[in-house]
């Protein structure tokens, strides 16, 4: 991650649906649970204008592969939950955001490694760690874009 590639963004909270797993890599099926739900309504066609993240939730704890990920897409305001998804609030704040270039083949060291960098960014250039959550942005087809730090307004 070059430093340049740095933007500081104020990102509006948002509804979006919701779709969680939890097991040692949950990450796909956290995916193709919300996939197979939104994929057939359209919203995650490019021309929907919707938007992907998504987070650990809970995070990896010592001594067990076991962690949860959440994947949501953005939605208006008619969209009903479905089975196994849920409709919240996106919040938003300040983030640092860099776009992820990591190796898409060793994600389990490339997301680590990338998010490390952006934290000694963000510490370097005086910004103080936020309270809202941390996001990773996701294409409409499920593959990480760019990682979002948040720093406090």
């Amino acid at each position: 991650m070059a430093g340049e590639q740095v933007k500081i963004v104020r990102l509006e909270s948002r509804r979006a649906a919701r779709g969680w797993a939890f097991g040692e890599s949950p990450e796909g099926k956290a995916w193709e649970l919300l996939e197979g739900w939104a994929r057939p309504q359209g919203l995650l066609d490019p021309r929907s204008g919707n938007r992907c993240f998504g987070f650990n939730n809970p995070n990896p704890s010592p001594g067990s592969p076991n962690y949860g990920y959440e994947f949501w897409v953005t939605v208006g305001s008619d969209t009903q939950p479905g089975a196994g998804i849920t409709i919240g609030e996106l919040s938003g704040g300040m983030y640092a955001v860099a776009p992820f270039d990591g190796d898409t083949d060793n994600l389990g060291e490339s997301i680590p490694a990338a998010w490390g960098e952006l934290d000694a960014w963000v510490h370097a250039h005086g910004y103080h760690h936020g309270a809202h959550q941390w996001l990773e942005e996701h294409t409409l087809e499920g593959k990480i874009m760019a990682l979002y730090y948040p720093i406090a307004d």
